[in-house]
């Protein structure tokens, strides 16, 4: 208890110290990063006076450009949309009033500092006025999953819910939870969130990971979407005339993203967000964040790990995993190290090029952005500048994806930390849109949900568009191609989806250029 109590201490410290060192030498160390990526305050009240998406930054309201003019020449804005030019950017640009409401936190305030933003919406607790109903999936090799529905506490029991789920229509939020199975603050917050605005939030668990049963002696890889697969399934079975997003916080867009590049157009999903997601995972795992993030991710996970010591130790080397002291070393001794013989000694992870190569291989099966694409659907990116956990922007972002590909849109604030995206006061709530002015709601939390409001209304629109054009004859084979494929994925050969998504998404071909 009493090296809990001295961890406590310590961490206390390095935060205020964290937070002191920020507030006092790298206040205008956003707006710099800022300018470096391009967007730059000119260029951005260039592109508000035009009414159009640049290649690199697009400013999403003109008030932030005529604010950042009488502040200061070198001013920017606090948020900044970065896509490629298309129909779809330009209906975002003109219909998501949400993404231009955020106003960073500045001053002697713990809202202010990225590293204490970071620890409150991962460790504070939050009573969510939700609870979970929860469903056990059972996977075609005996392992075992996890779906919790969130149920608002004035909704109908577990039975009454059962015996109408497959008649609602009320579209299905998947949220997809950090790597390491922490359901934080922020998931629980974005469940409230999507509850009050008719959705229906069920939160994916990997094996495992939050009181799951471990059934089989087998863990998820980072990037293995063939769990994620199976649970859409059963999702599509159990809601068939209900639309499907999904949301993934930090890590777990890893997931998110191998899924929907592995499945392309047959993913099922209308639109996908990610909350701070991590891009480069191979050289993330490598680096890792901060050391007190760092320590306390391989502590929480080696926690976790500790309640299956005696099964893994049946695949794994249990010595060398718990007392590795990195990320890395925790991942090769699960998934790149071949077990050895009872009682032999086990090589450290990473100490020797046999354990390298399997290393590789391992990320070219797991890295997210393998098949991006692929990618037939809009995906939103919510990230901060000054995330603690990712780190540095101009090595950690891969901003030529957003500025090539038209189904990526990159919302980049300059201050933010990892999940955390706190306003001014005053700011925080204020209207914008359909999702503004709800009291506790974070930004980002609306921010996607606005974005897939818009994403819908714009599909819509356009599938209006094109039944006309049939009717008056127009239609046909002028249409040309919908998609082209590059690669073969087993997902791609499920049934044609109830929504048509392969009609719905000829914007990707009419519409981009």
């Amino acid at each position: 208890m009493m090296e809990w109590l001295v961890a406590l201490c310590i961490g206390i410290l390095v935060a205020v110290i964290w937070s002191a060192s920020k507030y006092f030498g790298t206040q205008g160390e956003p707006d710099a990063l800022l300018q470096g990526l391009g967007i730059s305050r000119r260029q951005t009240k260039e592109m508000v006076s035009e009414r159009c998406v640049s290649d690199r930054g697009v400013p999403v309201d003109g008030a932030n450009a005529q604010t950042s003019d009488r502040a200061g020449e070198n001013k920017v804005p606090d948020v900044a949309l970065i896509c490629k030019p298309s129909a779809l950017a330009n209906y975002l640009f003109k219909h998501c009033r949400t993404f231009s409401n955020f106003t960073a936190c500045t001053g002697w305030t713990w809202r202010a500092s990225a590293f204490l933003q970071t620890v409150y919406g991962a460790c504070w607790p939050y009573e969510s006025p939700a609870y979970f109903v929860r469903d056990y999936l059972q996977l075609n090799d005996d392992g075992l999953v996890a779906l919790d529905w969130a149920v608002s506490m004035a909704g109908a029991s577990y039975q009454k819910r059962r015996r109408t789920s497959s008649n609602s229509t009320s579209p299905i939020l998947l949220i997809i939870p950090n790597s390491f199975g922490k359901i934080t603050r922020n998931v629980l917050k974005l469940c409230e969130v999507a509850l009050s605005h008719g959705y229906l939030p069920v939160v994916f668990n990997r094996r495992s990971h939050n009181a799951t049963p471990l059934s089989t002696v087998k863990l998820q890889q980072f990037g293995d979407p063939g769990d994620l697969r199976e649970a859409v399934r059963y999702m599509r079975y159990r809601q068939p005339v209900s639309r499907l997003y999904a949301v993934s916080e930090s890590t777990g867009s890893g997931l998110l993203l191998s899924y929907l590049g592995e499945c392309g157009s047959s993913s099922y999903v209308t639109a996908a967000a990610c909350l701070s997601p991590v891009f480069r995972c191979q050289s993330w795992f490598e680096k890792g964040p901060i050391w007190p993030l760092h320590w306390a991710l391989v502590t929480y996970q080696k926690i976790c790990l500790n309640r299956y010591r005696t099964v893994l130790g049946e695949t794994v080397h249990t010595d060398a995993l718990f007392s590795s002291c990195s990320m890395r070393g925790l991942e090769e001794v699960l998934f790149c190290q071949q077990p050895g013989p009872k009682g032999a000694p086990a090589l450290a992870g990473g100490t020797s090029s046999s354990s390298g190569g399997a290393w590789e291989a391992y990320w070219e099966r797991n890295e997210p952005l393998r098949d991006v694409d692929e990618v037939a659907i809009p995906v939103l990116s919510v990230c901060a500048q000054d995330d603690p956990i990712r780190g540095d922007p101009q090595s950690t972002l891969p901003l030529e994806l957003f500025e090539s590909n038209p189904h990526f849109f990159l919302l980049l604030t300059t201050r933010g930390g990892h999940c955390g995206f706190n306003t001014q006061e005053g700011s925080a709530f204020s209207g914008g849109g359909t999702f503004g002015g709800t009291p506790g709601t974070s930004w980002s939390h609306r921010a996607l949900l606005e974005f897939f409001r818009a994403t819908t209304d714009f599909i819509a629109a356009e599938e209006r568009a094109k039944q006309a054009a049939r009717r008056r004859g127009l239609g046909g084979s002028s249409q040309g191609k919908v998609f082209r494929h590059r690669s073969v994925s087993s997902c791609r050969r499920m049934p044609a989806c109830s929504h048509n998504i392969h009609t719905i998404y000829n914007w990707q071909r009419s519409y981009t250029r």
